[in-house]
């Protein structure tokens, strides 16, 4: 064998670089192999500590699940970083594989940036990423052992995200606006991943548990499918709100809450006032009304503490007047809607009123409203100061 080796080696000199790449050929999918046998039994190991923690809260079991915790994170880590990114890079990764691959890259370039943000995505993007694998690969019985674990710890990351969110909010010291507005797209973006992954499965594993907010859910459904416009953006991030006000109070507190609520009536308002064709206005302007009904009803409505007094008596006069229309819901429902819409106009009339924003437009097309509705009376006569309205009553110029 020797001889032949050394025949064969003689009469091609290229053999040993032959022999090289057919190493470096399967030396990936030998590591995909091992790194993937790691990622199985570290999850194991995580599993039984959190079985064993969840049984008997104790300060060790803690400490021995969050130690098999953080080594199965790693390991999936070094996963990622010695297979899927191999598979990139020479070509052969599925689509699923490219699509980790980038949103990877995407959470680890929030490191230097974004410490926090970066610390809990990270843990996030590990467990989905193994849970869509596990799910992938038709592995039913470790499916539902794991379901039990990535629910729990997945809620814990999405508060945490939230949270973290909701301080940079709620921080006075940022006057930017444009961050502001960023920081709003992350709010909103996180309850739909949250609503997406996570309360899906809940509700279609638990869903007796879950009926007070089975009707929002089904709600936001609606909105998965087709391209969305500019209205059904706003709506669609009204219902995650009020989603959110049952499930993340603590991660997003009221006061938080209702900076967004004011976001989006603000871009509602604008949607209205800016859009000329009349039935894309009229189908703005429902969703307005409904969105200050949530407003109201969710949020306002629940508050306790008001750092301006003069505004709770001004929401308590409001809420007096709305309560006392629910009779009529019962005789007469169109009737109901109909004054339930007026008093919503008056009241928004009375807040857009000398803004920062200018409403003008919006103002006009609210009057118009009332007019529609009897509400009040146009009166017209000769006096006029440049475009101005006193209450209900628009003036002329005085022409000598």
């Amino acid at each position: 064998m020797e001889e032949r080796s050394l025949r064969i080696t003689g009469a091609d000199t290229t053999f040993f670089n032959k022999i090289t790449n057919t190493l470096t050929r399967m030396l990936i999918p030998t590591k995909i192999g091992i790194n993937g046998m790691l990622v199985a039994m570290k999850r194991n190991a995580m599993l039984k500590a959190y079985e064993a923690y969840t049984k008997e809260d104790s300060e060790q079991l803690e400490k021995k699940f969050e130690a098999a915790y953080t080594a199965y994170l790693e390991a999936i880590d070094k996963h990622i970083m010695d297979s899927i990114y191999k598979k990139v890079k020479n070509g052969t990764a599925t689509e699923f594989e490219k699509n980790a691959m980038s949103k990877y890259y995407e959470i680890t370039s929030l490191k230097e940036k974004e410490y926090i943000d970066y610390k809990y995505r990270k843990q996030k993007y590990l467990i989905h990423l193994d849970w869509e694998g596990i799910r992938a690969n038709g592995k039913d019985k470790i499916a539902q052992k794991y379901m039990a674990f990535y629910l729990y710890k997945m809620d814990g990351l999405f508060k945490a995200i939230l949270k973290n969110y909701s301080i940079k909010l709620a921080d006075a010291t940022n006057a930017y606006q444009s961050t502001k507005e960023w920081i709003y797209t992350k709010i909103f973006y996180t309850l739909e991943e949250y609503v997406q992954s996570i309360l899906s499965l809940k509700i279609e594993n638990y869903a007796e548990e879950f009926k007070g907010i089975q009707a929002d859910y089904e709600k936001y459904q609606s909105f998965t499918v087709g391209k969305l416009d500019t209205r059904d953006i706003i709506e669609k991030n009204m219902i995650l709100l009020g989603i959110s006000r049952k499930l993340f109070t603590h991660s997003i507190p009221l006061i938080v809450a209702e900076q967004c609520y004011e976001k989006l009536l603000k871009d509602a308002r604008m949607l209205v006032q800016d859009t000329k064709i009349a039935n894309k206005r009229e189908r703005a302007y429902a969703m307005l009304i409904n969105l200050m009904e949530d407003y109201n009803t969710k949020l306002l409505s629940t508050k306790v503490y008001w750092d301006d007094l003069g505004e709770r008596e001004k929401f308590k006069e409001f809420w007096d007047k709305r309560q006392a229309l629910k009779p009529l819901k019962e005789t007469d429902f169109g009737e109901y809607v109909k004054q339930k819409e007026i008093l919503y106009i008056k009241d928004d009339l009375k807040k857009i009123h000398n803004t920062q924003v200018d409403y003008s437009q919006l103002e006009k097309y609210y009057r118009r409203k009332l007019l529609d509705y009897g509400a009040i009376r146009e009166l017209h006569n000769t006096c006029k100061t440049e475009g101005k309205y006193i209450g209900n009553i628009k003036k002329n110029k005085v022409r000598v």
